[in-house]
């Protein structure tokens, strides 16, 4: 898995250098081939330690969740490493004026990660252009921690989240999250950014989240269906739950971009190659007895993987679930004007018959775009996002 990793930084970065030899450097795009470069970017970073990022502004809390812990020690100490987030209420997790690009955000959220909503907002809009339940943002739909290694995001141990997805903004940025639980959470985060120019042709970063539950008969389950602009789409996630015995993964992943209509431009040949995947993501290992047994197998790359699979316990968690993600980082699906994405829900009958299934299909799409972008469509309710 290591070298896997090594070998996609490496490629990407020669990838992304060869494009910087075409335009000036400016601090956004930065990896191995070019880290040596300087620039003219500000590193800033916010935190409980720092709201607001300013120069010279850290560790300077007298109050905080950290206090007590830190009464024999003063200013200084870990004063602030955390904020409660009040049931009901919403938090400004950062909120940065002149242009530039989140190049990093951890975070480590208590509670049920489906009762937080992580939103984005850029400029001057109105309507969020991230809007997804952390746990989901992160890969981590079913609300169970599952060790993840990416490019784009990492989960690491102790349910510790990270993204790396660059997203630059032209005049402001603000994060916020909004705790629709009962119960109050702690949240220990970061947000590390740079101050700089940004290119015009620098796209906006968005994830929407959308859920079904069941996927009606015959019909495809619906990544995305109303991104207008211009722009290229970037990633996939998706928290599948099997409602039925056998193999889920049969259905065709469908690229719906700049007016086409009854049929796409790009249609993938199965769900488990879509995630770079095959043949039910079973290697048939053999036994000690030299007996082949069949098990789905857990994996992570730079660009793909099935971090989670959840077996069931025999009792009340009883069905298959898994966790799929998919980054186009090397091959985007770039659009002109429009774009609509789904997938089918498709398993076997007997007599090697494909059948329409109706299970359970979260997902978290990733893409940029220009602005303005259409509102998404309202997040279901608390029970309809409930993982139960």
């Amino acid at each position: 898995m290591k070298r896997n990793i090594i070998i996609g930084l490496f490629l990407l970065g020669s990838l992304q250098s060869s494009a910087q030899q075409k335009g000036s450097f400016n601090g956004i795009d930065v990896n191995m081939n070019n880290l040596y470069r300087l620039s003219d970017a500000k590193s800033r970073s916010i935190s409980p330690e720092n709201f607001t990022g300013a120069k010279g502004e850290g560790a300077k809390a007298i109050t905080g969740t950290g206090a007590k812990a830190a009464r024999d020690l003063g200013k200084g100490w870990k004063i602030s490493p955390s904020v409660v987030i009040k049931s009901k209420t919403t938090f400004t997790l950062a909120e940065i004026d002149n242009p530039g690009c989140i190049k990093h955000i951890w975070m480590t959220p208590t509670g049920n990660w489906r009762d937080e909503i992580l939103r984005i907002y850029w400029d001057d809009e109105t309507t969020p252009s991230v809007e997804v339940p952390v746990g989901d943002f992160f890969c981590m739909g079913w609300g169970q921690y599952s060790p993840l290694q990416s490019l784009a995001v990492a989960v690491n141990p102790g349910s510790a989240f990270n993204c790396y997805w660059a997203m630059p903004f032209h005049k402001k940025c603000r994060i916020t999250m909004e705790n629709i639980a009962d119960k109050d959470m702690v949240l220990y985060y970061q947000v590390d950014y740079i101050l700089t120019d940004v290119p015009a042709d620098a796209a906006y970063f968005h994830a929407q989240f959308h859920r079904v539950n069941p996927q009606p008969y015959k019909q495809d389950y619906v990544l995305v269906d109303n991104i207008k602009g211009k722009g290229q789409y970037v990633g996939t996630y998706i928290a599948y739950g099997s409602h039925r015995n056998g193999w889920w993964g049969e259905g065709e992943i469908k690229f719906y971009m700049d007016g086409d209509t009854q049929y796409p431009t790009i249609c993938g040949t199965g769900t488990e190659d879509y995630f770079c995947g095959s043949y039910d993501f079973d290697t048939r290992k053999k036994n000690a007895a030299g007996v082949e047994t069949s098990a789905y197998t857990e994996f992570c790359t730079p660009y793909s993987g099935l971090p989670q699979v959840i077996r069931g316990d025999g009792h009340y968690q009883v069905e298959q679930r898994f966790g799929l993600y998919r980054w186009h980082i090397v091959d985007p699906i770039r659009f002109e004007n429009s774009l609509k994405v789904t997938i089918q829900d498709l398993g076997w009958h007997s007599g090697g018959r494909y059948l329409p299934l109706q299970d359970d299909i979260a997902s978290v799409v990733y893409w940029y775009q220009s602005e303005p972008h259409t509102p998404f469509p309202p997040l279901p309710s608390r029970d309809d996002l409930e993982v139960n």
